[in-house]
């Protein structure tokens, strides 16, 4: 890792906003050194540049994870390459200086690509891939916290090996943090015991793995026809999960539905993930059932019940950039804390209780409350005490 002065870079454009970083593609003039005994380097390179807002106040905490980046691709180059970091001179803001992967994100190769994904090959290649390089951030002793298909990389410059590279190590996090003041992620990749003020865990990242592995199934994006709101956070904390398709085979279902259980002590870790993978993919045993799966996958794509154009456009408030959670947490943690039981006082009312469903699978019950001056509504969900109340006139 090296010190690299901002005058090296040109054609600087931003391609990518989050919540504290912002994201730029840009040439490296003298681009990074190919092999280390001589010191060539790549003349010209494309590489990008993550600015990180408000960091002139560098901490001791962000440059340990600038080392954790650079211990963890020496170890595995399943790992996006971080060359070093510059500074902004207009901001003052420091900028971490990274592999440019130019097949795209793993979301937009999958709803590229889907067709040609298949169980018996595709599919399990790149889990495979990927939860090599998981497992390398773990045995590190890193957790990433951010981990979803965005930051899921596909380099096509090494086409035949080591193509699928996980980027962000944990980066996310505000520069000048020490600590996990302030939470960010993405709700659906954001495993439940998070939002119960639980801290992030190597089982949160499994958690994350699991929506992975679904969204392969699909080409969609988890929970990506709700608004990503706190009734969706209520939703995936009453257990709710995305619906599994058709063609899934079971032993690919259970392993997935283990890393997105409820319980972080029933989840896997990402090594049992990786060698589970690892002998379904290069020993093909137990490969029947993702031979039949492949039949299945193409029959539901014919009937146009299966693949990311048959599914509807995304709700415009499902939100897939990393954001600040608190307020979602501190919601969630009032609401676990009130009372459960509601006692109806002074007011004549008539009660009517039946079943409504939110979603596809969650159950809550509904009351509805006939008073003399008006009728109101109040939900009531068993397993989270929350209470919504409105007019119906």
């Amino acid at each position: 890792m090296e010190w690299i002065p901002y005058s090296q870079f040109t054609n600087v454009e931003e391609i990518a906003r989050g919540g504290f970083g912002i994201i730029y593609l840009a040439t490296w003039l003298d681009g990074s050194i190919k092999v280390s005994y001589d010191r060539e380097r790549s003349s010209n390179e494309t590489v990008i540049l993550k600015r990180f807002k408000n960091s002139q106040d560098i901490s001791r905490y962000f440059l340990n994870e600038l080392k954790s980046n650079q211990y963890c691709y020496k170890m595995d180059h399943h790992i996006i390459k971080t060359y070093g970091f510059t500074r902004d001179p207009k901001f003052d803001d420091y900028i971490l200086v990274m592999q440019f992967a130019s097949g795209g994100d793993l979301h937009n190769w999958i709803q590229q690509n889907f067709s040609k994904i298949t169980w018996n090959k595709e599919k399990l290649a790149i889990l495979w891939q990927i939860s090599e390089g998981l497992e390398t951030i773990h045995k590190a002793n890193y957790i990433h916290r951010d981990f979803h298909s965005g930051n899921i990389l596909f380099d096509l410059s090494n086409y035949k090996r080591h193509q699928w590279q996980i980027g962000d190590l944990g980066l996310t996090q505000p520069a000048n943090g020490t600590s996990n003041n302030e939470i960010y992620g993405v709700i659906p990749y954001i495993a439940p015991e998070i939002f119960k003020k639980s801290s992030f865990s190597k089982k949160s990242d499994v958690y994350c793995m699991g929506m992975i592995m679904w969204e392969l199934t699909t080409g969609c994006k988890p929970f990506s026809n709700v608004e990503h709101d706190i009734n969706l956070v209520y939703r995936i904390l009453d257990g709710e999960r995305p619906e599994i398709t058709e063609d899934t085979p079971e032993c690919f279902a259970n392993l997935m539905k283990r890393c997105w259980d409820s319980d972080p002590e029933k989840r896997p870790s990402i090594t049992e993930v990786r060698k589970t993978l690892s002998i379904w993919y290069h020993t093909n045993r137990n490969i029947e059932p993702f031979n039949q799966a492949e039949i299945k996958r193409k029959e539901l794509m014919n009937l146009k019940k299966l693949g990311p154009e048959f599914s509807g456009k995304p709700h415009p408030s499902a939100i897939y950039t990393s954001r600040p959670l608190s307020s979602f947490i501190s919601k969630c943690s009032s609401n676990s804390n009130s009372s459960k039981n509601y006692i109806s006082r002074e007011l004549e009312f008539d009660l009517d209780f039946r079943t409504s469903t939110l979603g596809t699978k969650r159950k809550i019950e509904e009351i509805n409350i006939n008073s003399h001056e008006n009728r109101k509504s109040i939900k009531i969900s068993s397993s989270y005490s929350r209470t919504f109340l409105t007019d119906r006139k």
